[in-house]
């Protein structure tokens, strides 16, 4: 049995965490969008368990917050995000994490990638609530007490018809809380999501609910707590499109970061990847400015600008040479 403290228990609404994103979400950037604040915690991409318990490398790669007691260097909380199909590996796996210092544990059942679905793992595993409630009973019994367990879901594999089964399947498994995306497997990441499912699970379940998927706007996450009945939200590609959305949530008030603003973190986050070639650099920055781009027509431009440069300075350069709009 839980005997620890939800990490919203005692803070203002609506709460905001931080999505993984498997491929982008690390440590670093991490790092630079807690620095701007309005997140509440974070979730590590997804260690996938297989075969073996892993050994502490591997979680302090995944998570290099836990040489700084589990949270980034702004103080937000890092919890640890296991992926799989084993229950008993992935319970020695999240007690062998909880031992090295995770505030909390993160069990992924949403990851639509066809690779993890073919291994059993993500999504594909909403087919079988029995064996979701197994993976948290068995996780949550390894766990110690005082560590809040967690999963998230989508709505469903092919349609939403265990989406209810399965979010109580999870919850009797002893889980604290469960994030769900508002959208199947098969509806990948295509607007809209259907916030009004979540509602439907949360009066369901007797476990706190967060609410994620298709939250770009502030205006968008008001209307997503309204729909779903949650103002505990968990934001990912929004996040990236507009890193001080989460202020912006929270706050009314706040003052929208400029366009420079926005493209002087890109050079900071150049300054955080100093080993990489110039075109892993210029790759992961034209990552981020790729998501920049899907919610701002300035951002659009200035990566039609850099799209072909290879170089770090011919990335910056560009960055700094007059843009017209």
């Amino acid at each position: 049995m839980f005997t620890g403290t939800l990490p919203f228990s005692a803070t203002s609404r609506p709460y905001i965490a931080l999505a993984p994103m498997e491929g982008l979400m690390d440590g670093t950037f991490r790092e630079l969008l807690t620095a701007i604040g309005g997140i509440d915690h974070c979730v590590t991409e997804f260690i996938r368990v297989t075969h073996q318990v892993y050994p502490e490398k591997v979680f302090y790669r995944f998570a290099p917050e836990l040489k700084n007691g589990g949270c980034t260097r702004a103080g937000t909380p890092v919890h640890i995000q296991l992926l799989g199909s084993h229950p008993e590996l992935l319970a020695r796996n999240a007690a062998k994490a909880a031992k090295l210092g995770a505030p909390a544990i993160d069990l992924n059942f949403g990851c639509p990638a066809k690779t993890v679905n073919r291994s059993q793992g993500g999504a594909v595993l909403l087919q079988y609530p029995d064996l979701l409630n197994q993976i948290a009973t068995e996780v949550r019994k390894a766990v110690p007490s005082h560590i809040p367990v967690s999963a998230k879901m989508r709505l469903g594999f092919k349609d939403k018809s265990l989406a209810v089964e399965n979010a109580q399947a999870l919850a009797e498994g002893g889980i604290q809380w469960l994030t769900v995306h508002a959208r199947t497997k098969l509806e990948g990441y295509k607007p809209p999501a259907w916030w009004s499912w979540i509602n439907t699970i949360r009066m369901k379940v007797k476990i706190p609910v967060l609410a994620n998927g298709e939250i770009w706007t502030p205006q968008q996450a008001h209307q997503c707590q309204h729909e779903s009945g949650s103002d505990l939200l968990m934001i990912g590609r929004g996040l990236v499109a507009t890193p001080d959305l989460g202020l912006r949530i929270k706050n009314p008030d706040h003052t929208p970061m400029t366009l420079q603003q926005n493209l002087a973190l890109l050079k900071t986050l150049a300054q955080s990847l100093p080993d990489l070639t110039d075109k892993q650099l210029t790759d992961r920055l034209k990552q981020w400015l790729h998501y920049y781009s899907m919610h701002s027509a300035e951002m659009q431009n200035v990566f039609d600008r850099v799209k072909k440069e290879r170089s770090r300075e011919g990335f910056f350069a560009v960055l700094q040479s007059p843009i017209p709009f």
